[in-house]
């Protein structure tokens, strides 16, 4: 078999090069734990301070200050990581070339309480742009999964002060979301849709943007029956609260549904659980013990398996228990 000449590589295997930079002591400091932070894998070298190994880059730092990067992607590393976030002399970050979407002008909405027997179902939407996306990552904001409640307050604060966002939320009252949940062919994904109709319709007449991100909740599209308008373009994806606008409509989301907690507790006297677990339930119970059995619906969904558990009711057959 005749080896393949130089010229006959593809041209994605010719681009390794080698880009030599000079850095400060805390420079390198701070590039090594980012390195470490982003995942590289550390190697141990002659004469380095450390070196690390990434898909198709190789970073080196020495003790005089030199900094070698080797590899496929030397020039976009050096662009976005170097003087980005160890020198401050580019202007965006490696995210910028990743994920360029994030920092487009767009609409992300996000849900919160659809799995909680005790509270209502919120919505909420957000527009931003590109500025606010690196402002926020700063700040911490991702997927309110990952956020603790104690700081989810704290971080919708810094989002609805943010200059030129927007942000709507859309929700029902206990009475008002039990009595449609008790209507026939009562459908969550489709009252949750209509929900996410609401905010995303309230945001786009204070900041028309063309298009907007949705987790993905449902295997059928159920919006597009409740929510249509010229020049806009819905998505919609698993995952999505990875895109900055839709984390943050995530954290806005949870911390309405927190504040709409707050206040249910205070009526039934006692801090309500969140989600439907057993514990949940046993306090379900405790609840129509002490307020009687016509008082639930003020505060839970009643048309959670977990309601007819507490009531001691039977349970219907074919229902679509959440």
């Amino acid at each position: 078999m005749s080896k393949r000449k130089k010229s006959d590589l593809p041209e994605e295997e010719k681009k390794t090069t080698l880009y030599t930079i000079k850095l400060t002591d805390e420079q390198i400091s701070k590039l090594g734990a980012l390195l470490k932070a982003r995942g590289y894998t550390f190697a141990e070298l002659p004469y380095a301070r450390f070196a690390y190994k990434g898909k198709n880059v190789n970073v080196v730092a020495y003790e005089s200050g030199k900094c070698v990067v080797q590899g496929k992607g030397t020039e976009e590393f050096v662009t976005f990581i170097l003087e980005g976030e160890i020198t401050g002399e580019a202007k965006f970050g490696y995210d910028d070339v990743l994920h360029p979407e994030w920092f487009e002008t767009h609409a992300g909405m996000d849900e919160c309480g659809k799995g909680d027997f005790f509270g209502p179902l919120i919505s909420c939407c957000v527009v931003a742009d590109g500025d606010m996306v690196r402002e926020w990552r700063e700040a911490g904001i991702q997927d309110s999964k990952k956020i603790s409640d104690r700081s989810i307050l704290k971080l919708e604060k810094i989002i609805r002060k943010t200059k030129g966002v927007v942000v709507e939320y859309a929700y029902c009252s206990m009475e008002r979301y039990n009595d449609l949940m008790s209507k026939p062919k009562a459908n969550l994904n489709r009252l949750l849709s209509w929900l996410h109709a609401k905010s995303l319709s309230a945001a786009l007449e204070k900041r028309m943007v063309p298009w907007g991100l949705l987790d993905q909740f449902s295997a059928r599209d159920e919006i597009s029956q409740y929510f249509s308008m010229e020049g806009f373009t819905l998505k919609m994806r698993t995952k999505a609260e990875e895109d900055p606008v839709v984390a943050a409509a995530s954290v806005c989301a949870r911390a309405e549904f927190l504040r709409q907690m707050d206040a249910l507790s205070k009526i039934a006297g006692e801090s309500l659980k969140k989600g439907a677990s057993a514990a949940v339930k046993e306090q379900g119970k405790q609840l129509v013990e002490k307020l009687g059995s016509d008082r639930l619906p003020e505060f839970a969904k009643m048309h959670f398996r977990t309601a007819y558990e507490v009531l001691g009711l039977p349970v219907p057959e074919k229902k679509q228990w959440s």
